[in-house]
């Protein structure tokens, strides 16, 4: 029998995955929908996943409270509009992490807490009051939120079956007298769902948003131009340069202006505020996008990845400080969040950031 011969590509092509793998998902498989990484949450990583988008919202709240444990009172994450707290302007996020859509029967006793505790004086009721769940709220659930009407009449009419029983205990709260005309006249339009994608497109404009679900960091802006004259930021960094420079020329160099007789060390003194102001704009660029400390986080990393290169023997401060920046942007950071991002620039400037806060000096 003659074998037929095909090509590569009609040999796969009718497979139902056949494309060109990337390196990095041939080493980490494919990225995952964060709406289909979100309902493997357990609930209280599900909660602290709402609270870091909550804490994100500086514009919004002043401050924000996460209760834990038992007792909560129908507060998951509360966020607070003034200095008043819970007797003021504020914002409650329930956080319901369930298999299947969000149902009036779990929705309902949130609601009675809600009534409750802000009619008991325990706080005031909160202006919205937002149900979220990683496969948001049934349409059943969804239509009532829709109308603050009907909801009432709903919560009223099934109180005593799928309310009263869950707010306190030991005894039920009944629906009737003073408590009664506060529920007839309450606004339910403060109770709304919101939807897992816009949550998840909310959540990534936080700084935790690259560490949950991957993606990598946008394009970086190209950093500002040099200010011509050094700055009172710089003053540290820049005087042990020149402290250097007079140690390795033998003469006092106590200014910028002194070094246009030694044109090698200007051109390293205007080459080192370039990489200070491409790792300053390093710093600014990620500090929005990445868990705080991130930053400082790779400033340590380069740190100790200098220091036998910083403590060893060079003849003079200007020798200590070229072999240090040259060490630093050879050095293995693989397993940083921001290797990729890091140039030789930066690395460089990350010494001089260093010397700035006191941590490295060039002239012994």
């Amino acid at each position: 029998m003659q074998a037929t011969l095909i090509s590569l590509q009609d040999a796969v092509k009718d497979l139902p995955s056949a494309r060109i793998l990337l390196a990095h998902e041939f080493e980490n498989g494919p990225r995952i929908d964060p709406l289909k990484i979100i309902q493997t949450y357990e609930a209280s990583e599900w909660e602290t996943f709402i609270d870091e988008w909550v804490h994100s919202l500086k514009s919004t709240y002043v401050g924000v409270m996460r209760p834990t444990g038992a007792g909560d009172k129908g507060i998951d994450i509360a966020g607070f509009c003034d200095a008043d707290k819970l007797v003021g302007t504020w914002d409650n996020h329930q956080c319901k992490h369930y298999s299947a859509p969000l149902g009036f029967s779990v929705a309902a006793p949130e609601i009675g807490k809600i009534l409750w505790y802000s009619f008991s004086g325990v706080y005031k009721a909160p202006r919205a009051c937002r149900f979220i769940a990683p496969k948001g709220a049934s349409t059943s659930l969804s239509l009532l939120l829709t109308n603050a009407d009907k909801l009432k009449t709903k919560v009223i009419a099934e109180w005593d079956k799928s309310i009263a029983g869950k707010i306190t205990s030991p005894g039920p709260v009944k629906l009737e007298g003073k408590f009664l005309d506060y529920v007839s006249s309450f606004d339910f339009r403060i109770f709304s769902a919101e939807q897992p994608r816009t949550i998840i497109e909310a959540h990534a404009k936080t700084p935790y948003h690259l560490s949950r679900f991957g993606g990598g960091l946008p394009s970086r802006p190209q950093p500002d131009a040099v200010p011509a004259e050094v700055e009172e930021a710089e003053t540290t960094y820049t005087s042990k340069l020149l402290d250097a420079y007079s140690e390795h020329k033998g003469e006092a160099v106590a200014t910028a202006s002194q070094l246009d007789k030694f044109s090698t060390l200007k051109t390293h003194f205007q080459r080192s505020r370039e990489a200070f102001y491409h790792a300053e704009s390093l710093r600014v660029f990620v500090r929005e996008k990445v868990e705080p400390g991130t930053f400082e986080g790779l400033q340590a990393e380069i740190l100790d990845g200098i220091q036998d290169t910083y403590d060893g023997e060079h003849p003079d401060g200007f020798a200590r400080v070229v072999a240090v920046t040259e060490k630093a942007q050879s050095i293995a950071l693989d397993a940083h969040p921001l290797n990729k991002s890091a140039l030789p620039k930066d690395r460089r400037g990350i010494c001089h950031q260093l010397a700035n806060d006191g941590k490295l000096t060039w002239r012994r």
